[in-house]
């Protein structure tokens, strides 16, 4: 092992960086929060012998060793209400080529790195979307995810740091559906904001019409409802928090997508 000293800078540089010192043919990130599997490597690795293939991900599950309020956010995160058909991300799920993942475990070819500059961003979070789009459209190569290649991504707990790290996530996310819209412009990233529209012209709209309002009412029960039963875990201490949880998410994930679609530049950029 060894430990470089790089001052101040982004996790992004930090990583374009280490790259440089890196001797393997392949580059493999982690998080500081996250440790990887026993075989983490051997699972992931096995794929580079397929030349079409570039990188390779897998999911980051929430250690069971976690306090209740950081199961508690990685139910969230694991919920299809909150991460719909990416919920492989936080589970292991079925194998498959995607075209965006998150650096938090990541392995790419060296080579392929250092041909399109490494990460060359000081976004945080959103330097692997940068990355990811240009492996699968500037090169043409194949981005696989493996779910035996796993790690144990320690949660932020509910509720303030895991809504500071939502707030972040849908703050890039709604600025990358303008700047890198080839992988970020897809419709289940407006879903929150849709709601969150909705919620509020609804609420206002059903003051004044009285058929509007049952409609509303009757919408607004099924939400709930369907939160509910999504939040239902064998430990019943866990049920307050991922039901509210749920909720959190779903409004700040909306409104800080909003903010970041309207963004002229993100202060990281001026870095």
């Amino acid at each position: 092992m060894r430990i470089i000293s790089t001052g101040p800078v982004s996790p992004a540089q930090k990583r374009d960086i280490a790259s440089n010192y890196a001797k393997g043919d392949v580059l493999a990130f982690l998080d500081d929060d996250a440790y990887p599997a026993r075989d983490w490597l051997k699972q992931a690795v096995r794929h580079f012998a397929d030349d079409s293939i570039a990188a390779v991900g897998g999911p980051g599950v929430t250690p069971k060793e976690d306090n209740l309020r950081q199961q508690a956010s990685g139910r969230v995160y694991s919920s299809i209400l909150v991460s719909g058909r990416f919920a492989y991300r936080y589970i292991p799920k079925k194998r498959l080529e995607v075209d965006d993942f998150p650096s938090c475990n990541f392995l790419i070819r060296k080579d392929v790195f250092q041909e399109l500059g490494g990460f060359g961003v000081n976004f945080w979070p959103g330097e692997d979307t940068k990355l990811c789009l240009e492996i699968t459209k500037k090169l043409g190569k194949k981005i696989i995810y493996e779910p035996l290649a796993l790690v144990f991504h320690h949660r932020r707990p509910l509720f303030t740091p895991h809504i500071k790290q939502v707030v972040s996530y849908a703050l890039h996310r709604g600025y990358f559906a303008k700047k890198y819209p080839q992988t970020s412009l897809k419709f289940v990233y407006f879903l929150p904001s849709i709601f969150l529209i909705g919620l509020l012209a609804g609420g206002i709209i059903s003051l004044f019409f009285g058929s509007i309002r049952v409609i509303y009412l009757s919408g607004l029960f099924l939400y709930v409802m369907s939160v509910f039963l999504f939040s239902l875990s064998k430990k019943s201490r866990l049920i307050p928090f991922i039901f509210f949880g749920i909720i959190a998410t779903h409004l700040s994930y909306g409104i800080y997508f909003l903010k970041g679609l309207f963004s002229r530049k993100l202060s990281e950029e001026n870095a």
